[in-house]
């Protein structure tokens, strides 16, 4: 009995101190990401935050691309570890409104609030991706995964019966992809509009557009 309890015993422990590594490496990759940039953060400098060495960045996260995917997850689901789409506190909250106005204004209230360090990442991400492989390969995978989100928050609002009948899933996902783009806000930002002013420009032109009246 003696060997396999403390077998199980060293996993646990194993285990632990890996999935400690791995939140320590991400913490690191945020703040240097936010601080310092994409291209102005290297692997070795996370792992040097992280008090880790670089092929522990890698076995616990990933390379560079990777690490910047799991920072974007980190934001946008509001914790210290990437959280999947479907268990955001935001995604959490549009599924619980009754009406499709609701559900609107709770995405892009969500919006408002997450662009502003989201884009500056995705931005930083698609300058690279000019040049390397890898991280264009991330920057469409990101890209494809918006816009299958984006098809499942089309599905969310056709259930409540409000959405117009001409327009069918895909019209409508291609609207919110396309107006939720980082391309989009930054144009906006560019004319000197606030996150709020955004956030509430896409609640009155999603309702406008995509709603029966």
């Amino acid at each position: 009995m003696t060997g396999p309890v403390k077998r199980r015993y060293r996993s646990s422990v194993r285990a632990e101190r890996a999935a400690a590594t791995r939140l320590a490496v991400l913490a690191a990759a945020r703040d240097l990401f936010s601080e310092g940039g994409y291209g102005g953060t290297s692997v070795a400098e996370v792992a040097g935050r992280a008090g880790v060495s670089v092929d522990t960045v890698y076995t616990s996260v990933g390379r560079k691309p990777e690490l910047l995917l799991a920072v974007v997850d980190m934001v946008l689901g509001s914790a210290d570890e990437p959280v999947p789409a479907q268990e955001r506190d935001y995604v959490v909250a549009i599924r619980g409104a009754t009406t499709a106005r609701d559900r609107i204004e709770v995405y892009t209230a969500a919006l408002g609030r997450l662009m502003p360090a989201v884009v500056p990442l995705l931005e930083a991400l698609a300058q690279a991706a000019a040049t390397d492989p890898e991280c264009a390969r991330v920057r469409d995978a990101i890209a494809e995964r918006r816009a299958s989100n984006m098809r499942l928050f089309a599905a969310d609002l056709r259930v409540t019966g409000e959405v117009r009948p001409d327009l069918d899933d895909d019209a409508v996902a291609d609207v919110v992809w396309a107006t939720n783009s980082p391309q989009y806000y930054a144009l906006l930002r560019s004319r000197g509009w606030s996150p709020t002013r955004y956030a509430e420009h896409l609640a009155d032109l999603w309702s406008r557009h995509l709603l029966a009246r």
